[in-house]
């Protein structure tokens, strides 16, 4: 699996295998009983498979819901950090009538803690001298959190690489709160050299943390974020915090499908489904 997604060379490759349906079903848009299809779920960057990845989950959703599961609302993915679920939401886009194929992921909340004295010294340097108004860490994911000033400043920022490539724990997440009139919360942008990805375009699993500690600073459960990389995302987000939870909404397209001995191959991400899903 490595191999393939070190060939494919882009942020997440991810591989998914039908397995037994589970005993829990719910109703269709016919009012018939149907049992929720699962699958098993796994995601590879060029360099290293990882626990966690939203816009691999939220892709492999979109093909499925678009392919093999038409009539199914709802598809469960076994993976490293558990029963993750996806739902198909049908709405409108902006002020067109046109009906849009959105999907909400519910994903385990990552909690946001101090860093340690020894973690901060490079971080200016990562920024290329960018002021910082809060440094912190995850606890599931061991990125570092870096809080700047504006939202302007994430979208605007060049990093320095070679100094994050340094850093204590796995990556950076620079954000910073949305300018007035935007629309959003908050911006973000991921950078994660040391697992072959110098940006990630949008990153589900950054906000598991940028949720719980945006919502505390601007007292909201609802949230809509802008992932400020050069290609860009908006994420539609809600906390429960009773279960700790985050929901991750948005869309996906597919680019490419590929059929030739019913292995099919879905981008972007890449999905790489077994023959016997």
């Amino acid at each position: 699996m490595l191999s393939v997604a070190k060939e494919f060379n882009i942020s997440e490759t991810c591989f998914l295998t039908r397995v037994v349906s589970t005993v829990e079903s719910y109703p269709n848009s016919s009012n018939q009983s149907v049992d929720i299809p699962r699958f098993s779920l796994r995601w590879f960057t060029p360099v290293a498979e990882v626990n966690l990845c939203g816009h691999a989950t939220l892709a492999s959703a979109h093909f499925l819901f678009t392919s093999a599961l038409l009539e199914h609302e709802t598809v469960e993915f076994i993976t490293k950090s558990g029963l993750l679920t996806a739902k198909r939401v049908t709405k409108s886009k902006s002020a067109s009538k046109d009906m849009k194929l959105f999907i909400e992921l519910d994903f385990p909340a990552d909690q946001v803690v101090k860093c340690n004295a020894s973690e901060l010294p490079s971080i200016p340097l990562t920024l290329n001298g960018l002021s910082v108004i809060n440094v912190l860490k995850t606890t599931a994911s061991d990125d570092l959190i870096v809080e700047v000033s504006s939202g302007k400043e994430v979208a605007e920022l060049q990093p320095n690489l070679n100094e994050i490539q340094k850093c204590a724990g796995r990556g950076v997440i620079v954000t910073g709160q949305a300018p007035d009139g935007s629309g959003f919360d908050f911006f973000s942008r991921f950078f994660c050299p040391k697992l072959g990805i110098n940006e990630d375009p949008v990153c589900g699993s950054a906000h598991c943390a940028l949720v719980p500690y945006w919502s505390r600073k601007l007292r909201k459960k609802s949230l809509t974020a802008f992932m400020a990389s050069p290609r860009s995302g908006v994420l539609h987000l809600e906390l429960d915090e009773k279960s700790q939870r985050v929901r991750i909404c948005g869309e996906a397209v597919t680019v490419m499908v590929w059929d030739p001995t019913c292995l099919r191959i879905c981008a972007l991400p890449h999905i790489i489904i077994s023959p016997d899903c």
